[in-house]
């Protein structure tokens, strides 16, 4: 009688009856466990770095490419980095900035950012199935993740001789749209907005990502970004012209160019240690 009662108290948390109808008051579990790691997961915040204490500075521009295997989550059909970047600034929880500048000088509304990357209204003629009349219907395009295949990143790396530690620090992120003509034409690769990351890691450390070893293992957003798992080439460094790699050197040249700059910052480190 007391298992009874306890299975009945059970089934009724999950079934009302509405009209002598059984209804389900809330979807089934789609999992055999609770999931509540990304509701209870907080940042750590960054330690502070004193200016003193700075030895080297560097700041370095990359893209990560998300047609490239190691960065096949940037892909994740569930929940596309891009739109969630793009739905917290329309609802206005975070600010981005001027895709134009990348110094975070000049924000943009809720409305501007709707309307980035969607294309203008059409028209287009229709045959009315039972009336068999033309009439003409104003398509409105939506905006389609699929088409951000880059994102662009804007770091800065220090030595801090408080700690002895090179530290790498995320300050900018841009998704990046290939545009093309009326023809079909490839023009080039525009960005969209540029995210202030700091301000970004509350909000992607909510988000999950695929984890294509472990579906165990709760990986965010932000743990792909601190953890740096991803892979990435090298556009620009900070220098005297303001030039990208692409201004001076092409094609595999360019690419050698972006290693050389990654191998420089390696060498800085390990030659400030005697073995």
């Amino acid at each position: 009688m007391r298992l009874l009662t306890s299975v009945l108290t059970v089934c009724s948390l999950f079934t009302t009856s509405v009209l002598g109808q059984t209804v389900q008051s809330q979807p089934p579990r789609d999992a055999i466990y609770d999931k509540i790691t990304l509701e209870e997961r907080q940042i750590v915040p960054y330690d502070h770095i004193r200016e003193a204490d700075v030895f080297w500075a560097k700041r370095i521009w990359r893209v990560i490419d998300t047609r490239e295997k190691m960065n096949l989550s940037f892909k994740y059909q569930k929940q596309f980095l891009v739109n969630i970047l793009r739905d917290h600034a329309i609802e206005g929880s975070i600010t981005v900035y001027d895709p134009i500048n990348d110094q975070f000088t000049k924000p943009l509304t809720p409305e501007e950012v709707a309307k980035i990357g969607v294309g203008e209204p059409d028209t287009i003629r229709v045959i009315d199935p039972v009336t068999l009349e033309e009439k003409v219907e104003v398509t409105k395009p939506e905006f389609d993740p699929q088409k951000v295949t880059k994102f662009r990143l804007k770091e800065d790396w220090v030595f801090d001789e408080e700690t002895s530690t090179l530290v790498v620090r995320i300050l900018g992120v841009a998704p990046v749209m290939e545009d093309y003509s009326s023809d079909g034409s490839y023009r080039g690769d525009k960005v969209l907005f540029w995210a202030y990351y700091p301000e970004l890691r509350p909000v992607l450390a909510k988000y999950q990502v695929f984890n294509n070893q472990n579906d165990a293992v709760t990986t965010s957003w932000e743990d792909i970004f601190e953890m740096r798992y991803f892979s990435s080439y090298i556009y620009k460094e900070s220098n005297v012209h303001d030039r990208r790699v692409q201004d001076y050197v092409t094609g595999v040249d360019a690419l050698i160019e972006s290693d050389n700059i990654k191998n420089k910052i390696f060498l800085f480190e390990h030659d400030l240690w005697n073995y």
